[in-house]
């Protein structure tokens, strides 16, 4: 039997690893590639042709829609949809019967999609590529992430990118942005920053942290539940035992 090639796409590398592990206990599958971000699965989508992508559907720059859109959705191959907890991503799949994995997925239901995915690939492509056609209409109406910040400091104003964030933190009625050695306040409250920003990319760990994930190097245990976040730059920074689940839906595993 033909064996079925599969390109993972996520952008949390602990997230690929997983689908990667259960991938491979799956005797007909053979992984083609993986890609980072969303721009790399579109050239490695339209360089190995493969017959099934894993697609995280948050990422920076050109998320998982974004792709689709990119390829072309006649010529995009059967999709499996991998997501955090998008509300709206969640329900435009249960709507147009797409299959998705909600991190963190355990191995029966990664097996259950791989059998959806079986049968489309074996020949039930035409309703999965209307599907897919019809999600994307609904998606380009769906209200977009904040993707960067007027920041007002020694006299000027400057645009700052959100994935250039380190890590924020609560100050009054003010947060703080950490970019690298630099820091900058915003009038801004932590509930209402984190309502704007992207949840595949930025996760609260503490009342008053909110960290980028893609800084995040090493977790450390403490005492009670709690543990040290060690950054890529050496920042350490507590992650409370209350927000230690939002962590772990993003990381796909426990901790």
């Amino acid at each position: 039997m033909k064996r079925i090639r599969a390109i993972i796409v996520d952008d949390e590398p602990l997230a690929r690893e997983r689908i990667r592990t259960l991938l491979r206990e799956e005797s007909d599958m053979e992984i083609a590639a993986e890609c980072g971000d969303g721009r790399k699965a579109v050239a490695a989508i339209r360089r190995h042709a493969p017959d099934l992508v894993f697609l995280d559907v948050q990422m920076p720059e050109l998320d998982g829609f974004g792709v689709l859109e990119a390829v072309g959705a006649e010529r995009v191959p059967v999709v499996i949809f991998v997501t955090a907890y998008d509300k709206y991503a969640l329900r435009a799949f249960d709507v147009h019967a797409l299959d998705y994995l909600l991190k963190p997925f355990d191995r029966e239901r990664f097996h259950r999609a791989i059998d959806r995915a079986r049968a489309q690939v074996r020949g039930q492509r035409d309703a999965a590529d209307r599907r897919i056609l019809a999600l994307l209409n609904e998606v380009r109406g769906a209200p977009k992430r904040l993707e960067r910040l007027v920041v007002k400091s020694a006299g000027r104003v400057f645009f700052l990118r959100t994935d250039e964030i380190d890590w924020i933190e609560s100050a009054g009625n003010y947060v703080k942005l950490h970019v690298g050695r630099e820091a900058h306040l915003v009038r801004e409250t932590m509930s209402a920053l984190e309502a704007q920003l992207d949840p595949g990319m930025f996760v609260r760990i503490h009342r008053s942290t909110i960290v980028n994930l893609a800084r995040i190097r090493e977790l450390q245990p403490m005492f009670h539940g709690d543990y040290v976040v060690l950054l890529r730059d050496a920042t350490e920074l507590t992650l409370s035992r209350n927000y230690r689940d939002r962590l772990q839906k993003l990381l796909g595993r426990p901790i």
